[in-house]
């Protein structure tokens, strides 16, 4: 690594690679096309923002308007910032300039960022393509193209959208596709932009995390929040996962009046109410984050105890990657799910097609001592939760360029708590 750069890593406490990092930064520091896989929480955004910087600052060349000579598409606009929020430190160690492009906000700034010149854009691909579309982006000096979360953007719609994007860039550049799972759909992007790549797999795609304990709840419906409740009022931070924006929204309002701060984060929030409510988890003035699906790609918190599936998810990988906010690089974490009479059959072949063998505990109410166990400490809650703004419904022209041309909204989500950092 430059040394520049490894100084920086430095000071934030990072002195050695993760599996992920070991395995592909001598290839792509070389200059080659990368194909990565690494569970959530495994060190993939260091290992492509690294050689990217790397690369830029060797090659010296000149950036121009409208230009840009770096390109890391994500699929959400959370995922987008915080991958920022670990770049910047490297671009500034290297004298490079970003700019950031995402739906859900005025174009404007962004349009006089590509303006002024950026080095680095970090997109989501439906505003990049308007942008493109109205002629203030040209991806014609692409060096390096990044793909973070590939998988997700397929779950999402993107492919058509990151394919259009793609052909922009010169055939000749160096693109990394970094993801948690590879499958069929990434194999189309695969054979198609990347030349002569090379595959590393970081850990089993269906393994769970030797760190977290998994446990199912069996429960009766009325218990389900008082049973939160008590969960949520332990020390630590918690996330929450619904499966519908109605239902993270209902639960936030129960949790808040019964003395648990908390925040939610889903597809009907504007950008403004996301941003105020996942600083709010970030600075710990809520301690409860409930999210639906759509959380569970890209939210990056740290030190989250315990995860919560209030509402079990339809299959394993959503039940992996949401579970994936907790017991991030190397620490342990918590995974509770609440299973009712009528889903115990689809639980069961959930966790079984997820791989892991979770603990089942029959609960009668927040008296059981299991909670205890699984979010040990004493309860504490505050009068009325956390009064927050009330949340503004996200405007159709607002955040239409964060989605796919044609598709309906969708939910969006997210999780946490604090302490060392694992981008």
């Amino acid at each position: 690594m430059p040394a520049d750069l490894a100084a920086v890593l430095a000071t934030r406490g990072i002195t050695s690679p993760t599996p992920i990092q070991a395995a592909t930064l001598p290839d792509s520091l070389a200059g080659r096309d990368v194909l990565g896989r690494g569970r959530t929480g495994s060190g993939k955004t260091y290992a492509f923002l690294l050689p990217l910087v790397a690369r830029l600052s060797a090659s010296g060349r000149k950036v121009r308007s409208g230009r840009p000579r770096a390109l890391i598409l994500a699929p959400t606009r959370e995922l987008v910032g915080q991958i920022k929020e670990a770049l910047d430190p490297l671009a500034r160690a290297a004298g490079l300039t970003t700019q950031t492009v995402f739906g859900g906000v005025g174009q404007g700034p962004q349009v006089q960022g590509l303006r002024r010149g950026a080095d680095i854009v970090l997109a989501c691909p439906g505003r990049l393509e308007d942008l493109i579309g109205q002629g203030h982006c040209d991806l014609g000096a692409v060096e390096i193209t990044v793909l973070d979360e590939a998988d997700h953007m397929a779950d999402l719609g993107f492919l058509p959208v990151v394919r259009r994007i793609l052909d922009r860039t010169p055939r000749d550049g160096q693109r990394l596709l970094f993801s948690a799972t590879l499958d069929k759909a990434i194999d189309v992007i695969v054979k198609r932009f990347l030349t002569d790549p090379v595959t590393h797999e970081a850990d089993s795609a269906q393994s769970p995390v030797s760190t977290m304990d998994h446990h199912v709840l069996h429960l009766s419906r009325e218990h389900r929040v008082s049973v939160l409740t008590d969960l949520t009022s332990a020390p630590g931070r918690t996330v929450v996962f619904t499966r519908t924006k109605h239902g993270a929204k209902a639960l936030t309002r129960q949790l808040n009046r019964n003395g648990v701060p908390t925040v939610e984060l889903h597809g009907n929030l504007s950008q403004g109410a996301r941003t105020r409510n996942m600083d709010a988890f970030h600075a710990g003035r809520a301690t409860t984050l409930v999210a639906t699906d759509i959380a569970a790609r890209g939210i990056h918190v740290d030190d989250v105890a315990l995860v919560v599936h209030a509402d079990p998810p339809v299959e394993h990988k959503a039940y992996l990657h949401r579970s994936g906010r907790t017991a991030r690089a190397g620490a342990r974490g918590t995974v509770v799910t609440l299973m009712t009479d009528d889903q115990v059959r689809d639980v069961r072949a959930l966790t079984r097609a997820a791989g892991i063998k979770p603990t089942v505990t029959k609960v009668t109410g927040a008296s059981h001592p299991m909670l205890a166990q699984l979010a040990p400490g004493e309860r504490s809650t505050v009068p009325g939760g956390l009064v927050v703004e009330a949340p503004a419904v996200r405007q159709a022209n607002g955040s239409a360029g964060n989605r796919p041309a044609g598709s309906r909204s969708r939910s969006r989500g997210g999780r946490g708590r604090p302490r060392q950092r694992a981008s």
